[in-house]
């Protein structure tokens, strides 16, 4: 078991978001999680990815064999864990390719492995940012500064495939994208999946599913996953919304 959270509860200010959720993923699977406005789902990914504004109430999370909560931000990334923002942030002066190369070395050093050559990681990277229509010149830039909505999306895709986390959590990927932009981040991801990785997708829409289909759907209503099945739920969901899960 890659990912295992069980009656998992959270709070933040006093009011329970999360609530006694639990959820399973094995490596290799593709998990969406789709819910209404309000429902948790955004502060479940946020939860595990480790942000210190919520309060956990009970419950417990094992991610590759450690307690998770035991791991810090930078320690759940060196395991493998990568969220994928829904509104990536710029961060001015620090330029994308030694953040990469920064960010494997760190994960490297932590194995106890060799840092990675600079030239086959320039050239890994600019033949994995050509896959994704980032040119030599974006490269060069500071991290996500000026970057159009799409620009910023594939950059996450780009992070994911140079970084080749165990898990990928995607919160609304395809939020603000439009046509062209949504297949190259979909094609982006679909390159990711070899059978080892694994991703949690959180979406409003059955659009995101056509194209990055799921192994598992669950619903989440009250910060709580009332119900698990295959892609058939999100198909529902698109032609009668969430109305009957209440």
């Amino acid at each position: 078991m890659l990912l295992s959270v069980k009656n998992l509860s959270v709070s933040i200010e006093s009011k329970v978001i999360l609530n006694n959720l639990s959820l399973d993923i094995n490596e290799g699977e593709v998990h969406a999680i789709m819910g209404p406005n309000g429902s948790g789902k955004s502060t479940f990914s946020n939860v595990l990815a480790g942000k210190e504004d919520y309060k956990v109430i009970e419950g417990e999370i094992e991610f590759n064999g450690n307690n998770l909560f035991d791991l810090n931000i930078e320690e759940r990334s060196i395991e493998g864990l990568f969220l994928a923002f829904q509104y990536p942030v710029e961060v001015p002066g620090v330029s994308i390719t030694p953040f990469l190369q920064a960010a494997i070395n760190s994960r490297l050093k932590a194995q106890g492995k060799k840092e990675v050559d600079a030239l086959k990681f320039a050239k890994n990277l600019r033949e994995a940012a050509n896959q994704l229509g980032f040119s030599t010149e974006m490269l060069k830039r500071s991290v996500n500064e000026g970057f159009s909505g799409g620009e910023k999306k594939r950059f996450e895709i780009l992070q994911m495939s140079i970084l080749n986390p165990k898990l990928s959590i995607l919160d609304e990927t395809d939020s603000g994208l439009d046509v062209d932009a949504f297949k190259i981040v979909t094609k982006g991801i679909n390159n990711l999946k070899n059978g080892k990785s694994s991703f949690l997708m959180i979406t409003h829409y059955e659009r995101l599913l056509n194209h990055i289909v799921p192994d598992y759907v669950h619903v989440m209503v009250d910060g709580k996953i009332i119900k698990s099945g295959d892609k058939s739920i999100a198909e529902y969901i698109e032609q009668n919304g969430y109305y009957n899960f209440f």
